[in-house]
């Protein structure tokens, strides 16, 4: 069932066991798995069926650090959510990305790999994929692995007529969650603003918050303030160690050896890290998109190597027309550390059309990061030399530290940390099963939930965790 306003839903009478605020690939994939166990579920979306200009204005927000994309450009306030504009690249988190690393201080999920490989099947189901292939090694340090394109899946298209039709799923369009009003021990109602105006509240057994990687640690902190504390009771965490990935085109290569890197159907190839040289470097996991060029832009990169390395310049020179195979980009995608200091807080003078705080964003890239990235090119720079494979050549900006480039390709548009999984409430805010520390009905999902990110896109992630949320409340209820 979709309806159009709260209105109309209210008239239906439909009494879901649980209440899920969003209705992207995580609310929409953890309400599929309820309602195939029985579990009715109602899905608000503060946004309509489609995009409109005065929805997304509520996620303007303000940045504080370094340059970033606009909030209001970054997500999407729809029916689908982010999916309207995924690009489909599809990749799970490896088994040592779960993993406490001794060199990365708050890494170490409560969960392991395999408490997500269950749910791998149903997630490529879902997102349109076929497995993986196994990683080639091409060292000790570099080995190669297989990024899928999927479809591209936007929720709204491919399960749309499916929710339209479901019995136990209600999905309600135009209608912002603005507030969980909770007791310290339960969330007891759900305040919602619908036509420009409040539109009372909702109930349910169980409340899961699905609003995306910047406007769950909004939801939540706003509830804690209009419950004194009563959402979130163990708050320490809650905004805190939001991550992104960096992505930058960082140098590029000459290949002499094409056939040593197995290239995909759109002619590149992704080459990452082994868990023993991040260790040994004391470095995040990293990926790297090799994207080869034309044979003239090999001309070219040789002639301006002949100022800085003369004799390499040489030796390249005479490759030319012999076994030299091409150029290529590399474009470095890589891992932060998750830092209490970048975070997400609420605006004390800036409000949307419900009086709701609008986001700030704190957000800085630190020492580890730019320490990753450099010993990432050298990695991959000793790994082709050693190979045979070709030569690596830094851009002049990583070389000279002039700082990051502020153009093209800064992040990945992927939203981590904020409500983050862990152990202690101290510094998580949600426990192995998603559910806020300290209270009984409070869960949270999507990638805000990632203690660490990883090098890969978190979509596939998002869904294989959104699934076992799903089965685990599903247990819970019919317990």
């Amino acid at each position: 069932m979709i309806f159009q306003s709260i209105e109309q839903y209210r008239t239906s009478g439909f009494a879901p066991q649980v209440l899920i605020v969003g209705s992207g690939p995580a609310g929409i994939t953890a309400a599929r798995k309820l309602a195939s166990r029985g579990v009715p579920v109602t899905i608000l979306e503060a946004g309509a069926a489609e995009y409109t200009d005065e929805s997304q204005d509520f996620y303007r927000g303000a940045l504080d650090g370094d340059p970033y994309f606009d909030l209001d450009v970054t997500r999407l306030r729809e029916f689908g959510g982010c999916s309207n504009h995924w690009a489909g690249w599809c990749r799970v988190l490896e088994k040592h990305d779960f993993e406490k690393r001794a060199h990365i201080p708050h890494s170490g999920w409560p969960i392991s790999r395999a408490d997500i490989d269950p749910y791998l099947n149903e997630t490529r189901e879902i997102l349109g994929l076929r497995d993986w292939t196994a990683d080639i090694r091409i060292n000790d340090d570099i080995r190669q692995f297989e990024m899928i394109k999927s479809e591209a899946v936007r929720f709204r298209e491919k399960f749309g007529p499916e929710l339209e039709k479901s019995e136990r799923i209600a999905v309600v369009l135009n209608t912002y969650a603005t507030a969980l009003i909770g007791d310290g021990q339960r969330i007891n109602s759900v305040e919602v603003f619908s036509a420009g105006t409040p539109a009372g509240s909702l109930a349910a057994p169980v409340v899961v918050a699905a609003t995306g990687g910047l406007e769950n640690e909004r939801l939540l902190l706003w509830s804690n303030e209009r419950s004194n504390g009563g959402a979130v009771p163990h708050a320490a965490a809650l905004g805190r160690y939001w991550m992104e990935h960096n992505h930058f085109l960082v140098g590029h290569a000459l290949l002499f050896r094409d056939d040593a890197i197995a290239w995909d159907e759109t002619g590149e190839a992704f080459l990452t890290v082994s868990p023993e040289a991040m260790a040994r470097r004391e470095i995040g996991n990293f990926g790297v998109r090799v994207v080869p060029m034309p044979y003239h832009g090999a001309k070219r990169l040789v002639a301006s190597l002949a100022c800085v390395a003369p004799r390499l310049t040489e030796m390249m020179s005479d490759s030319i027309g012999a076994h030299l195979s091409c150029s290529a980009q590399l474009h470095l995608a890589w891992e932060q550390a998750p830092d209490p200091d970048n975070r997400v807080t609420l605006s004390a003078t800036e409000r949307d059309a419900a009086d709701v705080p609008r986001i700030e964003l704190h957000w800085k890239k630190r020492a580890f990061e730019h320490h990753t990235m450099i010993e990432a090119m050298r990695l991959l720079g000793h790994c082709f030399a050693s190979k045979g494979i070709g030569r690596v050549r830094f851009d002049d900006w990583v070389i000279n530290e002039d700082g990051y480039p502020a153009e093209l390709e800064i992040a990945g548009h992927h939203h981590m940390g904020g409500t983050r999984m862990g152990s202690d409430p101290a510094v998580s805010v949600v426990d192995a099963h998603q559910r806020v520390h300290g209270m009984q009905n409070l869960y949270v999902a999507g990638s805000s939930v990632f203690t660490t990110g990883g090098q890969c896109t978190p979509t596939t992630t998002i869904t294989a965790l959104s699934l076992r949320l799903g089965e685990h409340l599903a247990q819970a209820i019919g317990a």
